[in-house]
């Protein structure tokens, strides 16, 4: 069924453990997705990037995605990821998601919050939750950031926007680690403990260790984004199939099965199976 993103989280609150957010392409992936949700009884979240939804590529996704998700047997958010300004919110909006983020982490403190207020206001006038992003997560190629969101930042931040989830800056970057990167548990730990209703979100959740994302959950992460993994795994589907099979949506199935297997493994690790019972 689809729910708002807001739903989820608290059903991750409750149990102590995180939902995955698995960023999606084409139905393909979308399939991969939703197969695994269903078969772990795991409630889920399935975001597209900003790009997407500024090209031509969301306008056709979008009533596949919340048809999926409304078919679905079990709680399916749909999430715009890294909204790059008002006008692509207002096009996730229209086309029906469930949460939208408004990626302002590049601005000072007080902008950033003008600008997420905005947001709310509007967001939340249509019941769809909002996310937004407190220290900048950049890009792994560019090394991890080796300073962290301040807790009493963020405090006054949730305080001030009134966000429903909060993406912080703890250790990790989007795309490939150069090495392992080793996540800031404590000050996760603390940010949960100051933002009490608010969900805190760990971005570039590929490639991160497993004992650190587990670490990660306990301390009280309770989104988690896995984007550049399942690229990967659909693509890794992709190249293994015999050029022989000339029908697509015969090529097609073991990428999606391979998008499965890699969502179901990332949904027992954030002990999101049978969440949604």
């Amino acid at each position: 069924m689809l729910v708002s993103m807001k739903t989820v989280l608290d059903i991750a609150e409750r149990k102590g453990c995180a939902i995955p957010a698995f960023n999606v392409y084409n139905a393909e992936t979308a399939l991969g997705t939703i197969r695994a949700a269903e078969e772990a009884r795991s409630s889920v979240i399935l975001q597209m990037y900003s790009r997407l939804f500024s090209n031509i590529e969301a306008e056709f996704m979008m009533p596949a995605l919340v048809e999926a998700a409304r078919r679905s047997s079990v709680r399916v958010a749909i999430h715009l990821d890294h909204g790059a300004s008002l006008d692509v919110v207002s096009k996730a909006l229209r086309w029906g998601c469930t949460g939208v983020m408004r990626d302002a982490s590049t601005s000072p403190f007080d902008e950033n919050v003008r600008i997420l207020r905005q947001v709310v206001d509007i967001a939340h006038a249509v019941g769809v939750s909002v996310e937004g992003e407190l220290g900048h997560i950049g890009a792994a190629k560019d090394g991890v950031p080796t300073d962290y969101t301040r807790v009493d930042e963020a405090a006054e931040f949730v305080r001030q926007t009134g966000v429903d989830a909060l993406a912080i800056m703890v250790g990790t970057a989007h795309g490939h680690y150069k090495q392992a990167p080793v996540l800031a548990i404590d000050r996760i730990r603390e940010i949960h403990a100051a933002i009490p209703g608010c969900a805190l979100v760990l971005h570039g959740g590929s490639g991160v260790p497993d004992d650190q994302i587990t670490a990660a959950v306990d301390a009280g992460i309770r989104k988690i984004n896995f984007g550049t993994d399942v690229c990967c795994s659909f693509l890794d589907g992709v190249f293994g199939v015999s050029r022989d099979i000339i029908a697509v949506d015969l090529f097609m199935k073991e990428p999606i099965e391979a998008v499965k297997r890699f969502c179901l493994s990332k949904i027992a690790l954030l002990k999101a199976g049978n969440s949604d019972d």
